[in-house]
């Protein structure tokens, strides 16, 4: 019988029903002990801070403060921390900010039951581990220049269904700005027109989510 402490885990995610599951799946291993659960950024920065979990498991989508954002407060006040973004994104886009903010592993929330275990272990070892389905992401658009932040600006407006004009009026440029803009963001992309270099920034996690016009 191991003598070792077990691996002491935060569970950080706004779905009360996953961190259940979470908590239930971690509840049969003897290695490991659930020592706190979290359902905000906020409350993930605040918990980590109370208990230092040897591991976290932290939702990317979560409400006041975001995964990402939680995890650059974690990493920047606890630089060793060892954090494990949990997602149902597979885009390379969102998975290359999460990993360049200094997360260990990225796992998809529909692959939790099968990976999730092995990962914790892996991760409390201190390896790093990208899911096939991501690396496969990664790897499919390295080498290509990224969306600037204006073009961001451009296309989330694109997005919620403002013409070129009205993008224009709302960023203070020209329509041919405009223009201009979107003939790159197509181009960067590889898309066929405006619409479809919407649905191809959301698929990567380019664009997080459409926010509401207004």
């Amino acid at each position: 019988m191991s003598t070792e402490s077990p691996i002491r885990i935060l569970a950080a995610d706004d779905h009360p029903l996953l961190r259940e599951g979470i908590a239930a799946l971690i509840g049969t291993q003897h290695d490991m002990r659930l020592v706190a659960e979290a359902a905000t950024g906020r409350e993930t920065i605040e918990k980590f801070r109370a208990v230092r979990p040897d591991v976290t498991l932290l939702d990317i989508q979560m409400p006041e403060t975001s995964g990402i954002e939680a995890l650059i407060a974690i990493r920047s006040e606890f630089p060793t921390a060892k954090v494990i973004i949990l997602t149902t994104y597979g885009g390379d886009a969102l998975a290359q900010r999460a990993l360049k903010a200094g997360a260990y592993s990225y796992v998809l929330k529909g692959l939790v039951r099968k990976d999730l275990l092995e990962t914790i272990r892996a991760v409390h070892a201190g390896q790093k581990r990208i899911h096939p389905q991501v690396a496969s992401e990664l790897a499919a658009h390295l080498g290509e220049d990224a969306l600037s932040d204006r073009e961001i600006e451009v296309l989330t407006l694109v997005a919620v269904g403002n013409s070129n004009k009205e993008i224009g009026a709302r960023l203070y440029i020209t329509e041919e700005t405009v223009k201009a803009h979107l003939k790159r963001i197509i181009a960067k992309l590889g898309a066929n027109d405006r619409t479809h270099a919407v649905t191809l920034a959301l698929s990567r996690g380019i664009l997080a989510a459409i926010p509401p016009k207004g």
